[in-house]
């Protein structure tokens, strides 16, 4: 009996042990759970609990239950937060460097911004995050943005004049939209839908995902496939919390981050047309550009492209663009 109570109390201990050992990974981010970022963190959350074996824990903090997300990436420099995923924009309030990621019409395609960021160019952006007491994990797809209305459908930059278009509160999405005509007027995300219902901005520009899972098509008479901007998320890690782990978690966080990354481009890839006509079908009308009209865009946004380059430093620029042109030479 005395053997048995031993061997039961070994047991008990062993199981708390392990329980207590647990390592917890808290993620904030600011998309619904509808959204394809969210599901994709789903996805790691799955794969780094199951690749540890249990050792690491993943929590998903959705709808910027953990803040805004400058308010998340200040918690993970604390430490107060494990993990945050926020627009790459967001960074640059730090190191302007990070602007250089976000310029308007400077990818010819979602690929070659893809091939971009996953090239020693983007690790090296990436690596300057060190000197912010983060850690970056990878690049996240926010999407293709594009524009949205109630009054009519962007063709031309004159199209957008007069119009009062929500935008992030990222400087240079306000400079560009402002240089083709509109009136940009950053607002705080979660306030967008009604803003959009009761007329205070005329639009918004967002990826399509975005505009579908937050509903916008609903409040829009227009979407035009504008293109203008393709934007990133950036997952970063506390840099103290990501040395205290073993080289074995860091390999299990890396290896599922870039399946999650790689699942949530097969999802947006997938769902995407649908949800065009779902817009269609919603009344919403949904029109191209052409080379031609696309062009006008591209040269009325060249001044915010020049007053960048001299912002993020003309070799950081002047490598990201030789990049983005060794990219699509291969394709």
């Amino acid at each position: 009996m005395k053997k048995l109570i031993m061997a039961t109390a070994i047991s008990m201990f062993a199981l708390s042990t392990s329980v207590t050992a647990a390592t917890t990974i808290r993620i904030g981010h600011g998309a619904n759970e509808t959204f394809h970022l969210h599901r994709a963190l789903e996805k790691f959350k799955e794969d780094v609990e199951t690749k540890s074996d249990g050792e690491l824990k993943v929590q998903i903090f959705a709808n910027s239950q953990m803040g805004p997300d400058r308010e998340m990436i200040e918690g993970v420099q604390s430490g107060m937060l494990q993990m945050a995923v926020s627009p790459s924009s967001f960074y640059s309030s730090w190191d302007p460097a990070f602007d250089v990621v976000e310029l308007p019409f400077i990818y010819p395609s979602k690929q070659a911004a893809f091939d971009t960021v996953y090239s020693p160019t983007g690790d090296k952006l990436l690596s300057r995050l060190n000197r912010l007491n983060l850690q970056g994990l990878g690049w996240m797809e926010s999407g293709v943005r594009h524009v949205s209305n109630s009054a009519r459908a962007i063709n031309t930059p004159d199209d957008l004049k007069g119009l009062k278009i929500r935008t992030m509160k990222v400087p240079a999405h306000v400079k560009t939209f402002n240089s083709l005509n509109a009136s940009a007027t950053p607002m705080n995300f979660g306030e967008v839908y009604s803003g959009l219902q009761q007329g205070v901005v005329d639009g918004q520009e967002n990826p399509i995902a975005q505009i579908y899972a937050q509903r916008f098509y609903e409040v829009q008479d227009y979407v035009s496939l504008t293109g203008h901007v393709v934007t990133f998320y950036i997952p970063v890690m506390n840099l103290d919390f990501w040395h205290s782990l073993s080289q074995q978690h860091q390999q299990v966080i890396t290896a599922s981050m870039r399946d999650a990354e790689a699942y949530q481009q097969e999802l947006v890839m997938a769902e995407e047309t649908a949800q065009l006509e779902t817009f269609i079908k919603h009344g919403t009308q949904v029109n191209s550009l052409s080379e031609e009209q696309l062009q006008l865009f591209i040269d009325s946004t060249e001044p915010v492209r020049q007053e960048y380059r001299k912002k993020v430093g003309a070799d950081i620029y002047d490598a990201w663009m030789s990049q983005i042109q060794d990219v699509t030479s291969k394709s």
